[in-house]
Formats: structure tokens, sequence, C-alpha cells
């Protein structure tokens, strides 16, 4: 097909050929660059996020191939005639075509690749600007009606695209530019246009747009379920320091203060809690646990284990009793999960501490500056074994002592034996405080500033009388 030439400018001369040899090893560098993030980007389409990183690359990878062959056909030069061979199959030359249609003559000339495009025979003939709208899906015809007209009686240049409905049935995107072309009077002589087949790229921007907006659903989705596990947590965890006294304004007791430390990673809002509550014989109970994972859900089991076990110990249910039946709650519950905890009652009158623990760490004893770990009664897992027993164990405490509970995780980086060592460490800091909120303090100075995979809770509690 001859160049385009518009009788008010004249035509553009073409880039030197090491120009665009260059321009095409540049792409060519990216290409691979982009290429090797795109491998390195694997999604099983489970994250959100790896789904839009993936299609960010597949949109870039589109435009970077584009890019890559338009500049071969700029180095290489315009076809020689209309009826130049299409190129070989599966390149992406197919992508761009030109057309013009004379209408001093009603003559049409087409690329090679614009039959590609539009998937005719090219030996047949180019359709005219008239038969043009029958390849094009029927809601899209006044759209490119407009665009022509435009075209051809403003001499209005052309940017717009429309759906194509090819002869195997397959709907393509087609992006078209052109401009009129004047004659030495002015008036419109011919109109000259490039298609292009936009299909792929527009696939790939519906994917980042779609990727996009499910990772924008994904992130309120979670912040909504983190803020409702931390309403929740905030809700049900007990919000008093300092002392607690017995019914009635009775006389002092226990000296108490607890604390939560949350996760590093504040998104991990966990199932662990802390809670001392007046019974109605006068007793205190005192208890810490653990629901194993994260989130809403679990937050609210915690809840519901936390309920039960203020419940049961205001009907006078014994440690070792109540983590039995605490235990079969658990695993009656729909969503089977795993927990630990420690429950204590403490009598004032005896000074008498009778306790239970499932699977959990023992409660730490501080007496004159120096600690040691209660021995614990036999307690598996919550929810670990249908029907188990739970033992419990008698501490006689004095004036002075000093009792700290705990959930595991307390000490980042540190489990077990490891954990209670450093813990027990303490032993002389805080033989030399005053309140059970000291203590506390003590603790989260020393071990609340470093990084940890899961939140933890501590209580402590002073005999002061």
């Amino acid at each position: 097909m001859p160049p385009h030439v518009s009788a008010d400018h004249p035509a553009a001369q073409p880039p030197g050929r090491g120009s665009v040899d260059a321009l095409i090893s540049q792409t060519r560098r990216l290409k691979g660059d982009v290429d090797a993030v795109r491998r390195d980007t694997r999604s099983d389409g489970s994250d959100p996020r790896e789904r839009w990183q993936r299609a960010l690359c597949d949109l870039a990878l589109h435009q970077l191939n584009d890019l890559d062959e338009h500049l071969g056909q700029l180095r290489e030069g315009p076809p020689a005639t209309p009826s130049a061979p299409a190129p070989r199959s599966g390149s992406l030359l197919s992508r761009v075509g030109s057309a013009e249609w004379n209408l001093l003559t009603d003559e049409a000339g087409w690329s090679g690749e614009l039959y590609q495009i539009l998937g005719r025979d090219p030996a047949s003939a180019p359709l005219s600007l008239d038969e043009l709208p029958s390849v094009v899906l029927e809601e899209d015809r006044p759209k490119l009606t407009a665009m022509v007209t435009g075209c051809l009686v403003d001499a209005k240049p052309i940017d717009g695209e429309f759906r194509i409905v090819r002869p195997d049935g397959e709907a393509r995107t087609v992006h078209m530019m052109g401009e009129p072309v004047l004659d030495s009077d002015g008036s419109t002589a011919s109109m000259w246009a490039v298609l292009r087949d936009v299909s792929e790229l527009r696939r790939s921007q519906r994917a980042v747009s779609e990727t996009r907006d499910s990772l924008q659903r994904h992130r309120h989705l979670a912040q909504t379920e983190h803020r409702l596990a931390v309403e929740l947590q905030e809700a049900v965890l007990p919000p008093w320091r300092g002392s607690l006294r017995l019914p009635h304004q009775g006389p002092e007791t226990l000296d108490l203060a607890a604390h939560h430390l949350p996760s590093s990673t504040s998104a991990l809002i966990g199932g662990h809690w802390y809670d001392a509550l007046e019974l109605a014989d006068g007793e205190t109970l005192l208890s810490v646990g653990d629901l194993t994972g994260h989130g809403v859900a679990v937050t609210s089991g915690m809840a519901t284990l936390l309920g039960a076990v203020r419940g049961m110990a205001m009907a006078g249910t014994q440690p070792g009793q109540l983590m039995s039946w605490l235990n079969q709650l658990l695993d009656a519950t729909v969503q089977p999960a795993l927990g630990s905890a420690v429950c204590c009652r403490y009598r004032p009158d005896t000074r008498t501490l009778t306790w239970a623990q499932a699977g959990h760490p023992a409660p730490l004893l501080f007496r004159d500056g120096t600690g040691r770990r209660l021995n614990a009664p036999d307690g598996v897992l919550l929810g670990a074994s249908s029907g188990a027993e739970y033992a419990q164990a008698e501490e006689t405490l004095e004036v002075g002592d000093l009792l700290l509970l705990h959930t595991d995780g307390l000490v980042p980086g540190h489990s077990g034996a490891d954990s209670v060592s450093l813990l027990l460490g303490l032993g002389p800091r805080l033989g030399e405080t005053d309140t059970a909120q000291d203590c506390v303090r003590l603790v989260v100075d020393e071990f609340g500033e470093s990084e940890r995979a899961d939140d933890a809770c501590v209580l402590v509690a002073r005999v002061v009388s």
C-alpha cells in the first residue's frame, strides 16, 4: 500500500536503522528482566497479592512484546505492496495492520496483517467503509460509525476501539487510529487507519484490574476481621489494674496485675487470655490460657472458653473437674481446635492455691527473691483426647509470695525449660518490687520489646495478707 501523505504536512522521515536496533536491544533486555520476575512469582491462585503481581508481569510482557514487534516493523519498513504475504502463524506482527479507503475512486487497500487480524482470506477484496461494520459486533457499530463520520465530515482523527467477530466466531478487540487525507483544495480525498489487535492486552489489563480489586477486598476483609478480633479481645479480657478486693470490700488479700503482649505482626490476633474473678464463696479464680490459631473465629472461641471457665468456677467447680468439662466443650465444637490453660482457685483464709493445667506452662512461685516452677499435675491439651481426666495440686502460699502465670511465647525465641529459666532469673529483681503492677512492668520491659511471632499474656498475683 502506498504511504499515506496528507496535503497539509510532509511525511516524516523514518529514524535511522542503528537507533531502532538499539531500541530493540533495550526492549529485549527489559523483556528478559520482566520475564524473570514473572517466573519468580509462583502464584497458586490463593493469594490475591501474588495474583496481582503475576497479572502485572503478564501485562508488561504483552506491551513489551508489542513494542518489540512494532520496532521490528519500523526497522524493516512498510510492505512493498498491499498484497504482501501474511506473517507466519503466531507472530505478533499480525496484531497491527493498516488500511486506506479512497473516497474518490471507492478503492480500498489493506495490508496483509489486517487480513489476518480480521481472519479474512488475503485473496479476497478488502471491505469498503460501508461493508466494514458487517464484521463488527452489533453493539459496537454505532461507535465505529461515529468515528468514521467524524473523520470524513469534520476531519477529526480516529482513536477508538471496537470488537470484531472473525469468520471462525472468535471475538477480538481492535484499536483503530487514523486521519483524513486531504486533497489540494482541502476536501477529504481518502482515509487511512492503523488497526491493532489489542485483545490480549485488554485481557491482561482486566486481569490486573480484577486482581487489584480482589486484593483490595482481601485487605478490607482482613482489616475488618482484625478490628473485630481486637474489639472482641478487649471486651473479654479484664480491664482492671492494681489491687483486686474480695466481695463486699473485704480485706485486701491479693494484689493483681496482668498484661497482654501483642505479636510483632499486628494482624495476628490469637486466642490468648488472662483472667481473675472474685467468686461467691470468697475464693479467687486465676486463669491463663491459649486457643491455637488466629483471627476472629479463634478469638470468639477463646471468649467462649473463658465464659465457660467463669461460669463453672462461679458454680463451685474445682480446677481438675473444670478442665475435664472444658475439654469436653472444646471436643464438641463444630470446628476442632486445641487449647492449653491453667486454672487456679485461691482460698485466702488458708492461703491455699488449688490448681490444674492442660498442657500449659506451670505457674512460677517467687519467695524471698528466689523462684521455682510448681510441680504440674497430669493434664493433656484441651481438645486432644476425648474423655481425658485432669489431676489437681495444692500449694500453700505465704505473705509476700509472688505467683506468675503466663502463656507460651512470653519470652520471644525461647520455650519450655529455656523460657522458664529466663523468667526465674528475674527472681531477685522481682523481690525488690512493691506491687504486682511493678512486677508486670519489669517482665514487659525485659521481654516485651523483642520480636515475637505470637501474642502472649502474663498475670501476677502477690499475697498481701
